[in-house]
């Protein structure tokens, strides 16, 4: 049998009907594609539509099949065998079509009532699987689909542009309902991505604003709105109430982001005289220091000697370190969450953390103190 040459032929009929692939589809019910496909030769009209063709072009099936005129019609017999044949095949697909609908039936039936369960059963409890629940809801929606196709409906629902678009409406907004945390937990997701590309690291070193970067100022901070660093969750009365014309500094930094949550990073180093060495000896040893061994990895202090600490399993740390030759050292790293976004080692000397520092993400403290949560 050559497809190609009963294409051919089918393209011709049609042009002497003087109709278009989406005119002739119309009076089959079949769609422009599968016209189109005929007339290419890629495929065959099924059997049963055969007789209906023939008819409709006033041809012998056989022609049609053979994809050439013949001087002689069909005759009744021919054609009375051809139409029991294309009856036969309605059947036997019509039993093949009702299981097929029968199943998809009970798919959608299944499926929302796997959903019902999801929803109404751990909503209490507030521990919905959130993307069970969409691979779900999705499953229903494409086993929907099939099931209006082998139930004929999508073909009639798909004439009717209206109604295609109030159900794709429809459809958006039950997913947005239904998953209206899903999305917003996605929408803040986006947001924090943007925000951690667009927050700038703001890095101050003139030490003439001192004051400007410390939580016990008065003064408004240049910190965003950061006026308080955490609410005063850390102690920064360690460090010196205010620079002095006759206090000789040998390096500052402060670096402050907020990609979401607020970040602190800060050094003093301040070279005193004798007489001021002792002074600010006595004062940071009377401060009541708090435990840090441990947090965040930290061991004892050995590199310099621990003047003072105020020390948070949260919000990290403030101190002031000695090198017993009338210099000190005072530090801070105030953040939250368990780590720093911010990549410290960059901008501060590691002999000016406290020994064993870690706030990194993949530190053992942190895991340690997540998996406590």
């Amino acid at each position: 049998m050559d497809q190609q040459k009963a294409g051919r032929l089918l393209k011709e009929l049609r042009h002497e009907k003087q109709m278009t692939q989406e005119q002739l589809a119309q009076v089959f019910n079949v769609s422009s594609r599968s016209v189109s496909r005929w007339e290419n030769g890629t495929n065959l009209p099924d059997i049963s539509l055969l007789v209906e063709i023939a008819d409709f072009y006033d041809v012998d099936v056989r022609e049609i099949i053979e994809g050439e005129r013949k001087s002689e019609m069909m005759d009744n017999e021919v054609r009375e065998v051809a139409t029991k044949m294309a009856d036969y095949a309605n059947e036997e697909k019509g039993k093949l079509l009702r299981s097929i609908q029968i199943i998809s039936f009970v798919g959608v039936l299944v499926l929302l009532l796997s959903i019902v369960i999801q929803t109404a059963g751990n909503a209490d409890k507030n521990e919905v699987n959130y993307g069970v629940l969409f691979t779900t809801s999705v499953a229903l929606i494409i086993m929907g689909v099939i099931t209006l196709y082998v139930t004929g409906l999508l073909e009639k629902i798909v004439k009717h542009k209206r109604l295609v678009l109030f159900m794709k409406i429809s459809t958006v907004v039950g997913m947005i309902v239904a998953f209206w945390r899903v999305i917003a937990l996605f929408g803040v997701l986006v947001v924090l991505i943007v925000e951690v590309f667009l927050s700038p690291i703001e890095v101050y070193d003139d030490v003439t604003h001192y004051n400007e970067y410390m939580s016990f100022s008065h003064n408004e901070a240049p910190f965003k709105d950061e006026e308080n660093k955490w609410d005063k969750e850390m102690d920064e009365h360690i460090w010196p109430d205010k620079i002095t014309d006759d206090m000789n500094v040998a390096d500052y930094k402060m670096v402050y982001y907020n990609p979401w949550d607020a970040q602190y990073l800060g050094y003093l180093v301040v070279d005193y005289s004798a007489d001021d060495y002792a002074e600010e000896m006595k004062r940071l040893k009377e401060y009541e220091s708090t435990e840090y061994v441990g947090y965040y990895c930290v061991e004892e202090e050995k590199t310099y000697e621990l003047l003072a600490v105020n020390a948070d399993s949260y919000h990290g740390f403030v101190y002031a370190l000695t090198d017993g030759n009338g210099r000190i050292i005072y530090g801070e790293q105030i953040f939250c969450n368990y780590f720093m976004d911010l990549k410290y080692n960059k901008y501060i000397p590691k002999e000016y953390l406290l020994d064993g520092f870690d706030a990194t993400i993949e530190s053992d403290y942190r895991k340690k103190m997540m998996e406590g949560r």
